[in-house]
């Protein structure tokens, strides 16, 4: 990896530059960058994926949903669709992406869309019959052309910004100093249990801006949700081994959290956003079938379940117990509160006059 950073460090220099250059511009004025006139919480990172973004905007749909019409707007990242799409009862992952169908999913009430154009996306939000009152952006930090009016910036725990180079000697989409642009930082992934002195130190490292406040969240884990017949009733506690299918960028906290209660885990690891071919199901069910574990269960992550969905692929898996495991993210201490209140009153403070 040292070897690897070192000779890709020129490309790495020449990328931050032009990405510099950019920002300046826009911090400038020099390019044009457009608010929308209406409550946008925009939910990023500077590392190419894996921070938490998606349990982070459902944690904002759980606290604003009832008080305020919403909508979210992604990429759609994998889709094979171009352009703004409003997701209906007609779409899967391949028509807006696998995180929108899982908002859409488990939010029905949530307006979902999808759109390259962050810019675009929003304005065809508000021009629907009864528009959203607030957008709450996935994956938009580096979408410089939209202003939203509250930025929230991740940083996994196990891998602070502070700690990464920009890509491709990292995996940094932006110099270190993009992050000042944020409103709020939030450290991901912690342990359930952090200690004040962590806090300090990791504040001190990150060095927040007078304008930002800084909190931590970990995740917690719900029961598993059967996706075959034979998953359900599942409990944790009596299964030996556990096959894990993960097409993420980080499956590590997953992987842990397992083997806090399963002797043996097998983890088959995917690229994030993999689309998984019969060949790659097929070839898990062989090794599933073979392994000589007396209770034993494949078990992924929502976001794969959302992939797996597709009868051709879970049709492979006749037979075989499987499931995901919901995830969540939780405050430390008052931070959870402290941040409630502050989206709250941002949202109020910036709301549409009827």
């Amino acid at each position: 990896m040292y070897l690897r950073r070192i000779l890709l460090y020129p490309v790495a220099m020449g990328y931050g530059l032009v990405m510099r250059l950019r920002n300046l511009m826009f911090g400038r004025g020099l390019l044009p960058s457009m608010e929308h006139g209406l409550p946008v919480i925009s939910v990023g990172n500077l590392a190419a994926g894996g921070t938490g973004k998606t349990p982070h905007v459902e944690y904002l749909i759980r606290l604003l949903r009832g008080k305020y019409e919403l909508a979210t707007l992604s990429r759609g990242y994998g889709r094979s669709t171009r352009g703004y799409r409003l997701a209906g009862p007609g779409d899967d992952h391949s028509t807006i992406g696998d995180e929108p169908l899982q908002y859409r999913n488990k939010f029905p009430e949530v307006v979902v869309a999808v759109s390259e154009r962050r810019n675009t996306g929003v304005e065809a939000l508000t021009r629907l019959p009864g528009p959203p009152e607030v957008v709450l952006l996935d994956d938009a930090f580096q979408h410089r052309s939209l202003r939203p009016g509250l930025s929230i910036l991740l940083t996994d725990y196990h891998s602070l910004y502070t700690r990464d180079y920009i890509l491709p000697a990292g995996y940094l989409r932006e110099p270190r100093t993009a992050a000042r642009r944020a409103d709020i930082l939030i450290v991901t992934k912690t342990p359930e249990v952090l200690s004040p002195i962590t806090r300090r130190d990791i504040a001190a490292e990150l060095k927040p801006e007078a304008h930002q406040q800084l909190y931590f969240t970990h995740i917690t884990y719900d029961a598993p949700v059967p996706l075959t017949p034979e998953a359900t009733g599942m409990n944790l506690k009596e299964v030996t081994a556990v096959f894990l299918l993960a097409g993420i960028a980080n499956p590590y906290p997953l992987e842990e959290h397992l083997r806090r209660t399963v002797d043996l885990v097998l983890t088959y690891q995917y690229p994030d956003h993999y689309n998984y071919r019969e060949k790659d199901i097929q070839l898990l069910a062989r090794a599933f079938h073979d392994h000589l574990a007396r209770k034993k269960v494949l078990l992924t992550t929502e976001k794969d379940a959302m992939r797996l969905g597709q009868a051709n692929l879970l049709s492979l898996l006749q037979g075989i117990p499987v499931a995901y495991v919901p995830i969540r993210v939780s405050f430390h201490g008052e931070d959870g509160r402290d941040f409630d209140e502050r989206i709250l009153r941002y949202v109020e403070q910036n709301k549409r006059m009827p």
